[in-house]
């Protein structure tokens, strides 16, 4: 059978054009569309993985910094990857938690990590110091707790404040005045 003679390819020489696309309100998917829907949506803080908001610490025991370091050496985070104590990664340098475990007879000064109490109690004994990180949590103020408080701002309320309503007067007592009913009217042509 010859289908739309004349050219190459004519209007539905494809044999396309009956059935569902001759209808109204043809409106098929798209077969690419259905493979974007097969895959998996992207969830949590990187691709389809739920990853803490907070840090992932390197651990690194006193012990360790004892035979890497000499006394009176400043230790921090970019110090232990050029020793080959930490690696990075991803070319990033890690965020550091020096535990307790182990001896310590050197004074280390310690900044830019995070420090275990029981790390921080035998770095101190031993003569060293400990530098605090900053805290990264933010207090959240809920309003001045003394007047003498002007830096930080009252929070605003969710709900907006009701404005005040004066009440109703009543009228006063007038006399009520009652209405006749009407009388039945008739038409003019019934009239005698």
């Amino acid at each position: 059978m010859i289908v739309a003679r004349g050219g190459k390819r004519g209007k539905t020489s494809g044999r396309g054009g009956k059935g569902q696309s001759a209808r109204a309100g043809n409106k098929r998917r798209p077969e690419w569309r259905d493979i974007i829907k097969k895959l998996p949506k992207l969830r949590g803080r990187g691709v389809n993985q739920n990853k803490p908001v907070s840090d992932k610490y390197v651990v690194v025991n006193i012990a360790v910094l004892e035979g890497a370091f000499s006394s009176n050496e400043s230790i921090t985070p970019t110090i232990l990857v050029e020793k080959g104590v930490v690696s990075t990664w991803s070319g990033n340098i890690p965020a550091i938690k020096i535990l307790g475990d182990g001896d310590v007879t050197k004074a280390f000064k310690i900044s830019g990590c995070a420090v275990s109490a029981s790390a921080k109690e035998k770095i101190e004994k031993a003569g060293g110091t400990v530098t605090a990180l900053p805290s990264r949590v933010v207090a959240k103020n809920k309003g001045p707790s003394s007047p003498s408080d002007v830096n930080t701002a009252p929070v605003k309320d969710a709900k907006p404040a009701k404005k005040a309503v004066a009440p109703k007067k009543e009228k006063a007592d007038a006399p009520k005045i009652e209405k006749k009913p009407k009388a039945d009217k008739k038409p003019a042509a019934q009239k005698e």
